[in-house]
This record gives structure tokens, sequence and C-alpha cells, in this order.
């Protein structure tokens, strides 16, 4: 990646102080980002999505920043209950009922969905992508630490963190010890308090789990939250950068990944902390209850490129709420095949545009400024005087942080198959003759073979259609 803007600040919204700061690493032209994966008991959704590509814009930027930049994903293949109070059924159990298929199946099944549908969007491969199942034995050690410093219990279930013997418990979330119990509807059971959550479950007594494992405290698995404090600092050391997730992560998971995290090392694990908003569906929230929860494949089957989604979501700022619909999502499909279609006819590219590129990076690097960076990207696509070859690197340049994959277009003119120029042809004939009906049967032939045909004062210019 070309280097635009390395002497530029940088400025993120921290959640943990709860406003925006400007950004510097721990280690001079080095940036350790942990990710929040994926649960791999089922396919990926467009929400899930929003978050994943938050945290491919947010590598990109550092790298179009000139940082060296180690991206660690996680994959939660074992150990995610179903609901935040440590009980009820493992997802990946409950998947493998569902399925009829072992939870070593469905974990490898879904996993590789998952890298699947990320490339459709063009994300950038994480350079370290650590199985929570590969990493039992890290957990456990974090959780020897927790224990050796006095933060832990053992109950009937499992070992569970106390949180009342952490001073700071709850700075993420803004929220004391004592207004989260006060709020929690999870009945604490034979927990000391509310808000203290599991590192280790046992295996339930006579039954025999499709995952679990031999430990100090006897055979089980891990509690959900374990895996990310354990496996973030064998790949990145603590404290790393950033940390990224969604917003439902803010008030449990990433919560307590820094208590463990403050028990064990006695030092955050991060020094940013930052959330996507909720991606809304029509208005309202994503579940699958209400039959609305999309997968990348519902993209495809409604015609929809996955890229097109990618814009979508650039569109808005990624700590504001966003509104899915199959109509906007589709104006997206529409403006991205006119961008390809624009960039086409340039030629290969000489030298950026200077001035559009620190415009553009200035949005970037203030807290990922995707819509007003747009805005820049459209004024160079659109400029009517600027040289067009460089126009053309200015446009991949700012691509190489819009990850719209506009290298495969840029400076190659579309191919038009031998079918699609006959039928243009023939159609041309029919406008002649002012056979009107016998013209639109002809376009439509071509849309059957992804192609588009405008008619403008120069004639038939044929289009892709993706």
């Amino acid at each position: 990646m070309v280097v635009y803007a390395s002497s530029m600040s940088i400025h993120l919204f921290n959640t943990l102080g709860r406003k925006k700061q400007a950004f510097a690493p721990l280690v001079p032209g080095k940036v350790g980002i942990y990710s929040c994966g994926p649960t791999v008991y089922d396919f990926a959704s467009v929400g899930n999505f929003r978050s994943f590509l938050f945290a491919d814009v947010l590598r990109r930027m550092f790298e179009a920043n000139g940082f060296a930049v180690t991206q660690v994903m996680n994959i939660t293949d074992v150990g995610h209950l179903v609901g935040d109070a440590d009980e009820g059924e493992d997802k990946l159990e409950k998947g493998a009922k569902r399925e009829g298929k072992s939870a070593w199946d469905v974990a490898a099944e879904y996993t590789k969905a998952f890298v699947e549908d990320s490339k459709k969007l063009n994300i950038e491969v994480p350079h370290v992508s650590p199985k929570a199942t590969d990493h039992i034995a890290e957990q456990i050690a974090f959780i020897e630490s927790i224990e050796k410093n006095g933060y832990t219990y053992i109950i009937g279930d499992g070992v569970y963190f106390d949180t009342s013997k952490l001073e700071h418990y709850g700075q993420l979330s803004g929220q004391s010890l004592d207004e989260k119990e006060g709020g929690s509807r999870v009945a604490i059971g034979d927990k000391k308090h509310a808000t203290d959550f599991a590192l280790w479950k046992f295996s339930p007594a006579g039954e025999t789990r499709q995952m679990e494992w031999e430990s100090p405290w006897g055979k089980g698995f891990p509690g959900w939250h374990i895996e990310c404090s354990a496996m973030g600092e064998k790949y990145l050391g603590v404290p790393f950068d950033v940390h990224t997730g969604g917003i439902d992560h803010i008030a449990v998971h990433h919560e307590n990944e820094i208590a463990q995290t403050l028990a064990a090392r006695n030092c955050l694990e991060a020094n940013f902390w930052m959330h996507n908003e909720f991606l809304q569906i029509d208005g309202g929230k994503m579940s699958k209850s209400l039959n609305n929860t999309y997968t990348v494949a519902d993209l495809i089957e409604h015609k929809i490129h996955p890229l097109s989604f990618r814009l979508f979501i650039l569109g808005a700022n990624y700590r504001t709420p966003q509104n899915f619909t199959w109509d906007a999502v589709g104006a997206s499909h529409t403006a991205l095949g006119n961008i390809r279609n624009a960039v086409r006819d340039l030629p290969k590219p000489s030298d950026a545009d200077a001035e559009s590129m620190a415009q553009f990076m200035e949005h970037v690097n203030d807290d990922l400024d995707t819509p007003n960076a747009l805005a820049i990207f459209y004024g160079v696509l659109n400029h009517p005087s600027m040289e067009r070859s460089v126009k053309s690197a200015t446009l991949l340049a700012m691509d190489e942080v819009l990850g719209l994959a506009l290298e495969d277009v840029v400076a190659r003119p579309l191919t038009i198959p031998g079918a699609v120029e006959k039928l243009v042809s023939n159609r041309e004939v029919a406008r002649l003759s002012k056979d009107w009906k016998k013209s639109d049967e002809l376009r439509d032939e071509v849309l059957k073979l992804s192609f588009d045909i405008d008619d403008t004062l120069e004639g038939q210019k044929v289009k892709e259609v993706w």
C-alpha cells in the first residue's frame, strides 16, 4: 500500500474514555489490532459484517498512514453460551443438534463460510485467526493467573470471576458495580454477584459434551470471555493498541475482558476500545425470530453484489445506527456499477493528486469519517478537468482504504462478447425502424447476459451489469 498520510494526526473515538482522542501507537511505526471475530455456529449476518467491515477500514487507514499493522481476529468455536448468564446451551452444541453433525464439523463448515463471505466483501485477511479450541492451554494458564491473584471462586457449575474484588470494574461501560447489579435481569443462582462471570464451566454430571477438556478444576470448557484475553496476549502482548467489536460487546464481553487482564496482568488489555453501532433492518431490530438476519448469500440472491453492501456500509459513520433496506442497498449497487463503468474508461494511473489525497485522508483519519471521505472520492471521479491518468491514480489510492476492488476494473475497458454485440447491433436496426417493442425485447436479452445499454446522443453504450 502506498503511504499518503504519514505525517497526519489520527483521532479515534475511544469507548474507554467516551471521547475522541489522538492516537499514538505503543511501538512507533506499528499497530496491533484485536478484532472480535465470529462465533461459527451459523452464517455471519450482514449485521455481523458491519463490525468486520469497520475493523477492515480501520486497518486499511493505519496502513495508508504507513503503520505496520498486525490484526488478530479470533474464531469462537467453543464455549459461547446462548445468553450472558453463563447458562443455557453452547451455540456450537446447539448448531450440531440442529444440523445433525458434530460440533467440530459445524465449526469447520461455518468458519469456511465466514472466510469465503469475507473474501466476497474484500475484507483483508487477518494476520492471525486463532481458534479458541486451539488455545485451551493458554486459556487455562490465564485463568490460573487470575486465580493466583485472588479474583476467583468455585461453585457447582464452574470457576467464576469475583467482580467485587476489582476496583475499576465497569470502567468501559461507565457503570459502577452497584449500577450494573441494580440493572441486571440475570438470575444469579449460586454466584456471589450478578456481574460475576464464568472463567471455566464444568461439564454437567453424567453428560458427555462434544467439546470438553481436562483442567486443574475438572473437566469442562472455557467461558465466553477468556479466549480473547488469552489469545490477544499471545499474539499482540498486553497492552496492545486497539480492540474492536460491536456496541453489544461493551457492557459484558469487553468489560469482562478488561477485568480478566487487569486481574491477571495488572494492566489494561488495550489502549483504545472502538465499537460500531448496530445495523437495523427496515428500521427495526435484526433477529432470527423475525426472519431478517440476512447473509451475504441473501445479498447475492437479491442480485446485490457484496461489494455494493460494502459501499452501503461506508456511507454511514461506524458509530451511527444504520438502516438496511433492500432499496437502500440496491441504490448502492447501482452506484457502484456506475463507478465501475466510469473508471473502466480511464487510462493507466500516473501520480495521485496530492491535494485530493490530503483531503481524503484528513476525513479518514478523523475517526474513520467515511461518508465525507466518499464525498471527496466522488468529487475526483466527477472532476471535469483533472488529468485522466491522475484521476485514475487518485481513485485507486483512495480505494486502498475504501476497499471497493477498483484495481480490477480501472483502465480495463469492458470486453463485450460477440453475442451481446450482435444483440446491440440488431437493436440499433430496430430503433432506426422505430420498432420499439423489438428494441425493448433485445435489451431484455442483453440484460440476461449481464450487460445493459444506455441510449446516448452518441448512440448505444454498453455497460456492465453485475
